[in-house]
């Protein structure tokens, strides 16, 4: 980059227009050469070819600028799926935490009912001593 005088301000921009403008005005210099007939020099060569060269830049600087704004849709996209992942994955929490409240509840009911059925089978386990406990005394 190229500064000027006493100011920092930088000039790389506008050499770039001039450089450009430049390059035209000498480029239509050599093509007029071209229309007479005329032989070309090395040097007017060497401005036609930097000419293509320049044009090729352009294009290759359009089709990033393409690629960079499809690169720019496409982490959009990336990020609304994050999202919508994210979202997905609290839901999935949100589900989780009902299902460990609703075995948690289940493996009390168990318990209870199990407590129930060992009375029982303990009242059952008394009843057959009573009744084997009688059958002896008669």
């Amino acid at each position: 980059m190229f500064k000027y005088g006493a100011s920092s301000m930088y000039v790389s921009g506008d050499l770039g227009v001039l450089a450009q403008e430049a390059l035209r005005v000498a480029v239509e210099s050599v093509l007029g050469k071209l229309r007479e007939g005329k032989k070309l020099s090395t040097e007017d060569i060497f401005l036609l070819y930097l000419a293509t060269i320049g044009k090729e830049l352009d294009e290759i600087r359009r089709e990033i600028a393409e690629v960079n704004q499809r690169i720019d849709q496409t982490n959009r996209r990336i990020d609304e799926i994050s999202k919508k992942i994210d979202e997905t994955n609290m839901r999935i929490d949100e589900t989780n935490k009902r299902i460990d409240a609703i075995a948690q509840e289940l493996g009390r009911r168990i318990d209870e009912t199990n407590k129930r059925i060992d009375g029982v089978y303990a009242l059952l386990l008394d009843m057959q001593k009573l009744l084997v406990e009688i059958a002896r005394k008669s």
